[in-house]
């Protein structure tokens, strides 16, 4: 019983020892490939941030009032957040292909998922800032347009047209990563009705007095004309 039980473990410790010295040349190849990949990916951060400051992303995320809601919620500067979102990127992807390595079963498909979800989100960033961006500008716009223009609420005017176009933008970042689509084109109907009849109200309550001076004016003039026409001889 001894003997045999002594068999077993030998046995047991003979596979084991196999199997790992079978599995140690993947496990070195995963090892170095995430070492080169996290080599790579800080090399890549710092081309991204150089390029980033050559082309001055700094103000135009500043413009598209990036920068004002990445201080409010105690975030780093826009350019820093980007070139560390490219370093994190490519270190995932080079720690996926390294686990990849391993010859792990079922593991390549989500590794492929990964790579093809990428450019989806380089799309989804470049619409969310130009969104941003033009949400920016055809706000100040507004503004410009409403003061111009002697309007009473020329402030509410330009944020109900950023907030638009930050609502549009938003759904079309989700739309393009796949994300709920049709929970979030719902959410943006009925946000966008929710909108437009705030607006509606807004501007019904608030062209009360506009109105009722445009409509005393028009029938003080119409009351002196018929007063002239009666004066006037035939």
């Amino acid at each position: 019983m001894r003997e045999m039980i002594m068999n077993e473990l030998t046995q047991t410790t003979q596979e084991l020892a196999r199997g790992f010295a079978q599995y140690l040349p993947r496990l070195i190849v995963m090892l170095i490939i995430v070492l080169v990949g996290w080599l790579i990916a800080y090399l890549l951060k710092m081309i991204a941030r150089s390029i980033l400051r050559l082309t001055k992303f700094a103000k135009l995320s500043e413009n598209a009032g990036a920068t004002q809601l990445l201080k409010k919620a105690a975030l780093p500067s826009s350019t820093e957040l980007l070139s560390s979102f490219v370093f994190w990127v490519a270190w995932i992807g080079f720690i996926l292909l390294g686990v990849s390595a391993l010859g792990i079963g079922g593991f390549e498909e989500h590794v492929s998922r990964f790579f093809l979800f990428l450019p989806r989100l380089f799309v989804a960033l470049v619409i969310l800032f130009f969104g941003l961006l033009a949400a920016s500008f055809f706000s100040r716009a507004t503004l410009l347009a409403a003061v111009n223009a002697h309007s009473r609420s020329p402030r509410l005017l330009s944020l109900s047209v950023r907030l638009i176009l930050i609502i549009f933008t938003v759904s079309m970042v989700f739309e393009e990563l796949g994300i709920a689509e049709q929970t979030i084109i719902l959410a943006f109907g009925i946000g966008f009705g929710a909108i437009m009849l705030g607006l509606a109200l807004a501007f019904g309550l608030g062209g009360q007095d506009l109105a009722r001076e445009f409509l005393e004016r028009r029938l003080t003039r119409e009351r002196k004309e018929e007063k002239e026409n009666e004066l006037s001889p035939l």
